[in-house]
């Protein structure tokens, strides 16, 4: 008797998506290690500096919904193909600024501000993946991989950006960055399909569970609702802005933004210029955030999927979030207390991990949310979370002349415990996407989620 084969290229899947998170990552910490080399050469202050770095986050946000749209209308294959070759296009012409040029200062920010442009797309595109082939109990993981990412990427880039610095220039980082992009995104274009039933690779039996396990009543035999709209069209914007969930994950993600972007912006130029440790010495301390995230994104993915199926979303998704950015700020308001600059380093790494144990808690949450319109959903919450960064950005080296570096990360502290209580708003029940004449029973099951355990998102 012939056994079915059971594939999982679902998997295979989120791997790439870690892949191009990563490489998106590269692209865009790369400029903060070479940003000493490209100030002393073009002669750019660190308010300069710091412009040039929010103007790469000023386009990510201003096209995080029109990414999520491109990606709902067109599907992430074709999406996020286009993306990554874009992003290795504006990589290269960072290195293509000429020496002495007068306008420098200018042209670095309109490559940015494009190259954010192009970044847009992926984690939308990423998400509008996740809600048509990850069910809903293994969303929290899968995200949790997604998001490793980031922590692989930027936590690569100090190292490897700092030999191609020391062995070759500055401009060679960009180089090799961008043909890293090119050949991660050809892959993804040869091994992605915008559905599973698209995919001639994927068996039977996976293609059962996953569609199986799309709707509520795989995690709670309370309700058959899927998580999709029923008519698969993408929702009216009219719908999104009203809704409650969506402006406080978004105020969150913003809060989420501006301290996780001080990382990603100013944490290396930080140790070597505030802390006084040489280029290697930054280069290892300023990995460690990086991989502090990574490890918490797997861990706070494997968390919210058991917390959800055990004890609800208002758990799993809500509670992870609030307990997790309460722990972020702690741990940074603490760590710039720290003398010892590498304790501090440390003390400040547990920080970056602590508030990644958030992560998959925002963008599961936006899929069960939005359904088919995930990508809208997330870009627009995500937004939110880039504004926050560009704020950052520009914000902290303000704030570090003026008061002191301490007084930056005091400030950041501060802006994730906002963002943790803004969490307590959220009703993960309270979706988008169900129709009018379910409402009552969504109703009953939410009341059931918060006195009862097993019970996991419904439609409202």
């Amino acid at each position: 008797m012939t056994v079915a084969r059971t594939t999982r290229v679902r998997w295979f899947l989120v791997l790439w998506l870690f892949v191009l998170s990563a490489v998106s990552y590269l692209d865009r910490v790369n400029i903060s290690i070479a940003g000493g080399a490209i100030a002393d050469a073009y002669h750019l202050s660190d308010v300069q500096l710091g412009k040039v770095f929010s103007a790469m986050l000023v386009g990510y946000a201003m096209f995080q919904t029109v990414g999520g749209r491109l990606a709902d209308r067109f599907g992430p294959r074709r999406v996020l193909t286009a993306g990554v070759l874009w992003w290795g296009i504006f990589t290269a012409l960072t290195a293509l600024v000429p020496p002495g040029f007068a306008w420098a200062f200018l042209l670095f920010i309109a490559v940015r501000f494009l190259l954010g442009a192009g970044e847009a797309v992926i984690y939308p595109a990423a998400n509008r993946f996740v809600a048509h082939w990850i069910p809903i109990h293994e969303r929290g993981i899968a995200n949790g991989w997604i998001f490793a990412g980031v922590g692989a990427g930027a936590g690569l880039t100090p190292p490897l950006i700092t030999y191609l610095m020391i062995h070759y220039g500055w401009r060679s980082a960009f180089w090799v960055c961008a043909g890293i992009g090119v050949v991660a995104g050809t892959v993804w274009y040869l091994a992605a399909r915008d559905t599973p039933d698209d995919h001639p690779g994927v068996s039977a039996s996976e293609l059962t569970a996953i569609h199986s396990g799309l709707r509520l009543s795989a995690v709670n035999d309370a309700s058959p609702v899927e998580t999709r709209d029923s008519d698969g069209g993408l929702l009216p914007w009219t719908r999104v802005v009203r809704s409650r969930e969506v402006w406080a994950v978004t105020i969150s993600y913003f809060c989420y933004g501006y301290v996780a972007w001080i990382f990603f912006s100013w944490f290396y130029r930080y140790l070597a210029k505030v802390r006084g440790l040489d280029l290697k010495a930054s280069a290892f301390y300023s990995m460690l955030p990086f991989l502090a995230m990574l490890v918490c994104c797997l861990l706070g993915g494997i968390v919210n999927d058991r917390f959800t199926k055990r004890h609800g979303a208002r758990i799993g998704r809500c509670g992870l979030a609030v307990v997790s950015m309460a722990l972020a700020a702690a741990f940074i308001a603490l760590g710039s207390q720290v003398q010892e600059a590498r304790l501090a380093s440390v003390v400040l790494a547990g920080g970056a991990g602590t508030l990644y144990l958030s992560q998959s808690s925002f963008w599961s949450l936006t899929a069960d949310l939005a359904g088919s319109s995930s990508g809208s959903v997330s870009g627009f919450m995500n937004m939110g979370g880039q504004i926050g960064g560009a704020v950052t950005a520009s914000l902290t080296p303000w704030i570090a002349t003026r008061y002191g570096w301490t007084a930056s990360f005091l400030v950041a502290a501060a802006i994730c415990l906002i963002g943790a209580v803004s969490w307590i708003a959220v009703d993960p029940l309270n979706t988008l996407t169900a129709n009018r004449s379910l409402a009552g029973n969504a109703g009953a099951v939410s009341h059931q989620s918060v006195h009862g355990s097993h019970v996991t998102p419904a439609n409202s």
